[in-house]
């Protein structure tokens, strides 16, 4: 009596045109997925920017004033002394990171205010990725 026997598994040839097919997609998608990764952190920093300027108005709106340069961003947090009419929960839950890990730079005049991020290079100017990215130019 003979028995038929069952083979289970793949052959070398089906294994390596699986693999050659997943190399082929991950050529074609990945520099589709990385390029959109960096335009997504910079979306995000404008994002910021402009949250953290309204969240400066509303401060200015109760108080009449922007927080120093001195005072910086934390001022939203935790409040200032000359704020006499800060509000209870405060106008950020806390002071945002940049999508690089650097936080977001701040100067004000009393009158005019300037939040930026310095991008991804961390270092001030820059082109592309790298350019810093400033509540000025986002109009």
């Amino acid at each position: 009596m003979r028995r038929l026997s069952l083979q289970a598994g793949f052959t070398l040839i089906e294994i390596m045109v699986v693999v050659f097919i997943l190399g082929l997609l991950v050529t074609l998608v990945a520099p589709k997925i990385i390029g959109k990764t960096d335009q997504a952190r910079v979306t995000k920093a404008k994002a910021d920017i402009k949250a953290i300027e309204e969240a400066l108005n509303m401060f200015k709106l109760d108080n009449g004033f922007y927080p120093s340069s001195g005072e910086g961003l934390n001022a939203l947090v935790q409040g200032t002394p000359r704020a006499k009419r800060f509000a209870p929960d405060g106008y950020l839950p806390k002071v945002p990171i940049d999508p690089w890990g650097n936080e977001y730079l701040y100067q004000s005049d009393g009158r005019d205010i300037v939040i930026f991020s310095l991008g991804a290079d961390g270092v001030e100017g820059g082109e592309g990725y790298n350019a810093d990215i400033s509540s000025r130019d986002l109009d």
